[in-house]
């Protein structure tokens, strides 16, 4: 894609941004400018010193809290430049749950007990605070661009009282449902992590015909086999649904390997890994009769093996990669394509540690719930922006920052586009408008005293009543 057709897409883009602002448009279209070229701001307020952002700080509060926007309307306006597949034969998209930590946010209501890693080891990985789902289009490489660049569709919170791998699939029928977005009716593989895992998630999407899921699996659960001759059964009594039992942990009760193939893989860091792949197509696992009834038994799925080993020929990994495959059209994936369409989904995890780092994410204080999921969505917005904005940077590297992997490779990562973005944005112009100063409000009346908020429980999964902070 030339130049000319880049900076077309990224204009065109902004003012379809800026149309469906409802209130205050110029406030938050220059906040999304801020956000795309600003690295360096410690708080959500210091955005309002950049040269992009033209008001007042407090404007920048009341224009999160007088705006709404509708959850699949970033999907939308991407729509026209979402990249097509070339290499490969379906759409690929990831989904993924990230913590927004608010462990002295007293007055903020729903919180909960989340998970989030933790670096010291024996620390329980859990703080007080919220859970947002994210989806996302995982695009196939582009020669001269960073690899972990992906393409936002959907962000949203995970109350206290949801379950958070289903309004991840709430969120991925969605937009296989909206009639505007290219994948509508088309080959699509969704990638996501072992807590995906479970029979309600695989469940909700085999309503889709052109859906494949690929998630990964414990190493110590247990599946099985189709049983023989099921469909002939005659006779009174339940029909046989399970065959042999195939348990992860236990070698010798796996079955002859239906395919076998190796490859190649050689890391961001130069490690060369020679990988063994191995599947078992028409397995089983148990469903459930309450809450729900979940009829898996009617869903058979390929189980994929993946062993990476060094050099040396020993195990790289002490955990082995476990695949679960579900899907009428699995079988049109052969073993490599999953097993780099599951290698994508790290993709998410550079996509959170950028937002966190230099979008400040997670940083935005407020005793509002709505306001915080604004935010979330304005970050979203921000960074899909850089990414309609990568091809019109060129990688000028500081003194220090010669001799980094990304700068020699001349791979364009979000971190240059954002450092370039204050010069793009002065050649295109914004479609805000200037302000305009209409003098100094009143405000409260003198001796004007407001209640305190009320102070929030922490909210405990499973747990009748709710536990004080």
């Amino acid at each position: 894609m030339n130049t000319h057709t880049c900076t077309a897409a990224l204009v065109q883009f902004r003012h379809r941004l800026y149309q469906n602002f409802t209130n205050r448009a110029d406030t938050l279209m220059e906040l999304v400018d801020a956000l795309s070229s600003t690295g360096s701001a410690r708080s959500v307020v210091e955005y309002s010193l950049t040269p992009c952002f033209r008001r007042t700080y407090s404007t920048l509060y009341k224009a999160l809290a007088e705006w709404t926007w509708d959850d699949g309307h970033l999907a939308r306006l991407l729509a026209p430049s979402l990249p097509r597949p070339r290499q490969r034969s379906f759409w690929l998209v990831g989904v993924d749950v990230t913590p927004q930590p608010r462990p002295f946010a007293q007055t903020l209501p729903d919180r909960s007990l989340v998970y989030q890693p933790n670096p010291v080891q024996g620390n329980t990985p859990v703080t007080i605070g919220h859970q947002f789902s994210t989806v996302a289009l995982l695009p196939e490489a582009e020669a001269q661009r960073s690899p972990a660049w992906v393409v936002p569709l959907s962000t949203a919170r995970v109350a206290s009282a949801q379950d958070k791998e289903g309004l991840g699939a709430a969120q991925i029928d969605a937009l296989l449902r909206d009639r505007a977005l290219p994948f509508h009716g088309q080959l699509c593989v969704e990638v996501a992590d072992s807590k995906y895992s479970k029979p309600a998630y695989l469940h909700a999407h085999r309503q889709h015909a052109n859906l494949v899921t690929i998630v990964r699996v414990a190493s110590n659960r247990s599946f099985y086999r189709e049983a023989e001759g099921a469909t002939n059964q005659v006779g009174a009594g339940h029909p046989t649904w399970y065959g042999a039992r195939f348990a992860l942990g236990e070698r010798t009760t796996w079955p002859p390997a239906d395919t076998h193939a190796l490859s190649r893989h050689l890391s961001r860091r130069g490690k060369r890994y020679r990988v063994e792949i191995q599947s078992w197509s028409n397995c089983l696992m148990r469903g459930q009769r309450k809450p729900k009834l979940l009829p898996m038994q009617h869903y058979p799925f390929t189980l994929v093996r993946i062993v990476f080993y060094a050099h040396a020929g020993q195990v790289a990994f002490r955990r082995r990669l476990w695949l679960i495959v579900m899907g009428e059209r699995r079988h049109q994936l052969n073993d490599f394509e999953i097993y780099h369409a599951y290698a994508r989904r790290y993709d998410l995890e550079h996509f959170f540690r950028f937002g966190k780092q230099h979008l400040l994410l997670t940083d935005f204080q407020t005793p509002e719930t709505e306001r915080e999921e604004s935010w979330w969505q304005l970050v979203h917005i921000a960074y899909a922006q850089l990414w309609l904005a990568r091809d019109l940077v060129v990688a000028l590297p500081r003194p220090w920052e010669r001799n980094l992997p990304t700068i020699q490779t001349r791979q364009i990562s979000p971190s240059l586009v954002q450092r370039e973005f204050g010069r793009i944005i002065r050649q295109i112009g914004t479609p805000a408008q200037p302000p305009k100063p209409r003098g100094i409000s009143a405000g409260r009346q003198y001796g004007t005293r407001l209640p305190p908020r009320p102070r929030q429980k922490v909210l405990v999964k499973g747990r009748q009543q709710a536990q004080a902070p």
